[in-house]
């Protein structure tokens, strides 16, 4: 008798065990979450003068009430630039308009989800890379000049000036780069060549020809696949007989 009775109470015991545990397991709710699933696209390519929207997908557990996003440059030194617009597409769905004014290199996007009370109850990240294509850098010809002003028909006519790219608004000279000098007649309607010369230190050109008739002389440069072309304001030269004082 004692036997069974042990033997009962052992089973209430046990019993009482496994109800603590059901219950312990019933009161065990998960957390909120939020998650980025998708960038798209990645890269977000931007070419030059145009706008591309990327989009991110969001997904975030039914006791969410609210997700915000926010992208910046993880680069610290630039998160100082003005915040990107996100808005809001559809559901936990949101979409981000970047340009050519952008930060080239790689980003950083952030997920918070809020509960009802308006408290932060789960973050989430994920990265992607902006790439933005540049176009052509601007260009110009300064202090184009053709010497003399007047001069003697046969006698030389001696061109110079400067060659420069805009680097973040500061004009700095380019070396290397063929720089022509086009003329044009008096009582003429075309242009015609006369002279070359590569620029050297600070973007400068010099070239020469002989003086055959009066007319304008300008500088044209061509461009490349960086570099936008330029032309230079006309410059005109007088040219007398030589017997002519």
């Amino acid at each position: 008798m004692k036997n069974i009775a042990v033997g009962i109470v052992s089973a209430l015991v046990g019993g009482t065990l496994l109800i603590s545990g059901a219950g312990a397991a019933s009161a065990t709710t998960k957390a909120p979450t939020v998650d980025i699933r998708d960038i798209s696209p990645n890269p977000v390519v931007v070419k030059a003068g145009s706008e591309t929207e990327a989009f991110f997908k969001v997904d975030a557990s039914s006791d969410v009430e609210k997700v915000q996003l926010s992208v910046e440059p993880v680069d610290p030194r630039l998160r100082t630039l003005r915040a990107k617009d996100v808005n809001k597409v559809e559901s936990w769905r949101f979409s981000v308009p970047f340009n050519e004014n952008d930060q080239d290199g790689k980003w950083k996007a952030t997920a918070q989800a809020y509960d009802k009370d308006g408290k932060v109850v789960d973050t989430d990240t994920a990265f992607f890379a902006v790439e933005i294509q540049k176009g052509k850098a601007e260009t110009r010809i300064s202090r184009f000049s053709a010497d003399p002003s007047k001069v003697r028909k046969g006698r030389s006519i001696e061109f110079s000036g400067r060659l420069q790219v805009n680097d973040d608004d500061r004009w700095k000279g380019v070396r290397g780069e063929r720089v022509s000098i086009f003329y044009k007649a008096n009582g003429s309607s075309g242009w015609k060549w006369v002279a070359s010369d590569r620029t050297g230190w600070n973007g400068r050109f010099e070239a020469d020809t002989r003086a055959y008739k009066s007319g304008l002389f300008k500088a044209v440069y061509a461009g490349d696949d960086e570099l936008e072309g330029a032309t230079s304001d006309t410059d005109y030269v007088r040219v007398v007989p030589r017997w002519s004082r």
